[in-house]
């Protein structure tokens, strides 16, 4: 999750796999895939850096290993 700050200065947290497209409009406006959409007052260039690092640190994180329950 990333967070963001809505217009009202209001914080959200946002799941970046859940965006389909991102605009200046002249707001940034974040569309979802289910059709939602969010303004925020971070720009399209900081979205796409907070972006950037949370898929690095997806991709970083050490692969977690499950032990059957039965063993």
């Amino acid at each position: 999750m990333i967070q963001l700050t809505k217009l009202n200065g209001a914080v959200v947290l946002v799941n970046p796999d859940l965006i389909r497209t991102v605009e200046a409009a002249p707001d940034t406006l974040i569309k979802f895939i289910d059709g939602e959409t969010l303004m925020v007052r971070e720009s399209v260039e900081e979205l796409s850096n907070r972006f950037s690092r949370f898929k690095r640190s997806v991709a970083a994180a050490p692969e977690i290993k499950e032990t059957p329950s039965w063993t």
